[in-house]
């Protein structure tokens, strides 16, 4: 009955997403064009350029990857006009292509066409394939994986959608969403979406304080929650998180409640039971036509002041740009599974688990557990059971498992797998190596890609590339399509020559930038348009080879300079990693009497491994100075059991900064560790060994 009734109004809702005056054939026959194109030529073994990309057969002089490459920086308007006509279904078409100033922060792309994003996630899929899965929802437990088709995903958006129109959410507001990676919350993302309505995903690890000054800065009357969350066979008290937040949030009117575990939760006057009250919804909600340049989402990444930065993405160029970076990046074809095992909670989740796969008709995995739940055997237990074609995942994540051997790996079928990549940070060569040739067996390209939540999606990534180019370890190597990499020298000036490193910036805008900071565009500006004029600056480093490939050396506030000498921690941690007793490590600078910045590495051993502190202080040294040179080798080697982690992966550097300069009362939030216990463990090894110094 549901499909008889959902049938008719969707050929109704999609005819003006569809059809256009001056064309006679629909976008969803060009959509599936691109990807029936796509397979056929990856399939093939000759590289045709229009297949590959079926709107370079109008560009002219275009023969090859590395020419459209060119022709997409040289003829930016062209080359985006061209791939927004192909890839992404209007209600009214755009007039302008793009009116931006980066040395006056104005960036706008599209402007006059109207769209919704949700439509093209989900709408003009039900259209051609409504029982393909479009989520793959990897619980906690293995093997209790649910599936979820794009008939059933457009049916769950559109009652939250109704629902929160009838809770007064209006085109505009801004919703909070604090959940783990579920259906419910991509529904979450997606309702909000289609109403018009920009939403604020917190990561459901941080505290009820960081949450609240999100929710506060966001100024979001509705937040969407669960009762509690499940990860690595614990639970967590997301709802009593949301409560305790809530009260120093005078805008929040209501909370959404939805039920994770059968575990019931204190409700309180504010409190809606969600699932509950979405039945007594109608499947159908009217999709609101929105402007290309209205917000999106804002995403709150950390600043150097310490206050968290609501970076604002839009509606089209956003979408676009994670759509064609998960399609060309990681050759994704029609049919396959993509497993990116990043929460949602982070720009990775947005881009390559919720909207490129799914504004491509793609399945795309979410994972709720951890690597090494309930063996380090987790990831490649999955690949198999869910037949994963594509896995993007963390360096941090890939040297934690590297530590435990390669019988967790070789234990389960990885055939399926045909691309590996890899997000966050630059991994360091042994771990790509293992990667590789381990999980990979040697037939998979790595592809290491550098980008920010600034930037929306991939910038810099080996493929796509021609079929023969090489991709080296451990470089992020080639820009994409539209993007002009640059680095500037410490006068601001343009570095020309190949074998150089200088501050990496970008020459050009793209359609899948951020916008502003939230409230703040003066602050956008000055941390991103005004140190380089005319360029948006990224902050990291970066090292141009002999050949032109891009390898990023690091934060350039995460570079340390000895004896005048600037050297960046990554390339530090990367030679240390090179040792065969080093798991992984963490270097930082810290303040030394004679040098001015001397070199403190934390180390992580792999299991098994007993090794003398003089030994192993000898050998790391000696690698140091034989990668590097000698000003960069160690000054102080500190051994643990592990480091300091958020539950994304990330290292804790600043907590590392912080006991080594012995202000713990500067710590701050820790909330957001996966394992707050490792600090403590930090603090204690440090203690002993500048005990020993001093004897």
């Amino acid at each position: 009955a549901q499909k008889q009734t959902l049938q008719p109004m969707l050929k109704f809702w999609l005819q003006p997403y569809i059809l256009s005056k001056n064309r006679k054939k629909c976008h969803h026959m060009g959509f599936r064009r691109v990807f029936r194109s796509y397979f056929h030529v990856l399939g093939g073994r000759r590289h045709n350029i229009a297949a590959f990309m079926p709107e370079s057969a109008g560009f002219e002089g275009v023969s090859d990857c590395s020419a459209l490459q060119e022709f997409s920086v040289s003829n930016s308007e062209s080359f985006w006009a061209a791939a927004a006509r192909q890839r992404l279904s209007w209600i009214s078409p755009f007039h302008t292509v793009q009116d931006c100033d980066l040395s006056r922060g104005r960036i706008k792309w599209f402007e006059g066409g109207k769209l919704n994003v949700s439509v093209n996630c989900l709408d003009r899929h039900v259209h051609t394939c409504p029982e393909r899965v479009a989520l793959i929802w990897e619980r906690d437990e293995p093997g209790s994986e649910f599936k979820v088709t794009y008939r059933s995903l457009l049916e769950m958006t559109c009652r939250l959608g109704n629902l929160l129109r009838r809770h007064g959410v209006k085109r505009g507001d801004c919703v909070t969403i604090y959940m783990p990676s579920c259906p419910l919350a991509v529904a979450s993302m997606l309702a909000c979406a289609r109403i018009g309505a920009a939403h604020n995903v917190v990561f459901a690890g941080f505290s009820a304080e960081a949450l609240a000054e999100r929710i506060r800065d966001a100024q979001s009357s509705t937040v969407i929650t669960v009762n509690q969350g499940v990860r690595g066979g614990k639970l967590t008290e997301l709802k009593k998180t949301v409560d305790t937040a809530v009260q120093s949030c005078p805008t929040v009117q209501q909370v959404f409640v939805a039920m994770r575990t059968e575990n019931p939760v204190a409700m309180t006057a504010k409190d809606v039971a969600m699932e509950e009250e979405m039945q007594k919804e109608d499947v159908v909600c009217e999709p609101a036509a929105m402007d290309s340049e209205d917000v999106l989402f804002l995403l709150y990444t950390s600043g150097s002041t310490g206050k968290p930065k609501g970076l604002v993405h839009t509606q089209a160029g956003y979408l676009l740009y994670a759509a064609l970076t998960h399609r060309y990046v990681f050759s994704y074809h029609d049919g396959d599974v993509f497993g990116c095992v990043a929460d949602i909670g982070w720009i990775t989740g947005h881009s390559y688990s919720v909207y490129g796969p799914l504004a491509n008709g793609g399945t795309s995995v979410l994972f709720e557990s951890t690597p090494i739940y309930p063996d380090p055997g987790r990831y490649w237990e999955m690949v198999q059971r869910l037949k994963i074609n594509q896995f993007y995942g963390a360096p941090t994540a890939i040297r934690l498992l590297l530590k435990y051997g390669n019988q967790w790996v070789h234990k389960y079928d990885r055939s399926t797998l045909k691309t590996l990549g890899s997000v966050g940070e630059p991994i360091n060569t042994e771990a790509w190596e293992w990667y590789h040739t381990v999980v990979g067996d040697g037939r998979c390209p790595v592809v290491d890609t550098w980008w920010q939540t600034e930037t929306g999606g991939i910038c810099i990534t080996p493929r796509p590339s021609n079929p023969d180019a090489e991709i080296v370890p451990g470089m992020a190597m080639r820009p994409f399509f539209g993007i002009k990499p640059a680095l500037m020298d410490t006068e601001g000036e343009v570095l020309t020559s190949n074998h150089t490193s200088g501050a990496l910036c970008i020459a050009q805008p793209w359609p899948g930038m951020a916008r502003t900071i939230h409230n703040n565009h003066q602050r956008f500006i000055e941390t991103y348009c005004q140190p380089y004029p005319g360029y948006f600056f990224t902050g990291d480093g970066a090292y141009r080879s002999k050949e032109g490939y891009y390898q990023i050396t690091g934060r350039l506030d995460d570079v340390i300079n000895v004896s005048g000498h600037r050297i960046g921690t990554a390339e530090i941690e990367d030679v240390v990693n090179q040792c065969s007793q080093v798991a992984e490590s963490a270097v930082i600078g810290y303040s030394h009497n004679i040098k001015g910045e001397g070199v403190y590495a934390f180390v992580v051993l792999k299991k098994g491994m007993d090794v003398e502190e003089m030994d192993l202080s000898r050998q790391l040294n000696d690698l140091v100075s034989k990668k590097i040179a000698k000003y960069a080798c160690p000054d102080c080697i500190q051994v643990n059991s592990r480091l300091p982690k958020t539950r994304s992966g990330k290292i804790m550097r600043r907590v590392l900064r912080k006991v080594v300069e012995q202000d713990l009362n500067g710590l701050g939030d820790l909330s957001t560790l996966d394992d707050p216990a490792a600090v403590q463990e930090i603090i204690e090894g440090h203690r002993k060994l500048s005990g020993k110094q001093q004897r």
